[in-house]
């Protein structure tokens, strides 16, 4: 295991469909990649259709970067694809003490 020094994990939470923009937004503030997961919204605004209860389709865009590269890309989604966007986005940063698995990662937060 190795100590992660001024790494973040990057949470970004978008209607469905907006994730790939999200991926070329992050790229283009300096994070190396993503992964992204096919989530349900479950907030306090819900649709019924015949008594069935129907939640908003999701997507959530995971990513390890650096303190800087996470600022950046938090203002880039707060004005590319904010809350006030088609994209409905909600970005959030928690620190990452350590990792696995991942080689060669730069401060940057691309990989080698």
């Amino acid at each position: 295991m190795e100590k992660a020094n001024n790494i973040k994990a990057l949470y970004i939470i978008v209607n469905a469909g907006f994730a790939d923009d999200i991926v070329e937004i992050t790229r283009e503030a300096g994070a190396g990649g993503a992964t992204i997961i096919n989530a349900r919204g479950t907030g306090s605004v819900h649709k019924a259709i015949l008594g069935i209860t129907i939640d908003a389709e999701k997507e959530m865009v995971l990513s390890l970067v650096d303190g800087d590269t996470a600022e950046r890309v938090i203002a880039a989604v707060k004005e590319k694809a904010g809350l006030k966007s088609p994209a409905n986005g909600i970005c959030f940063i928690m620190p990452v003490e350590k990792m696995v698995g991942v080689n060669n990662f730069t401060p940057t937060g691309k990989q080698e």
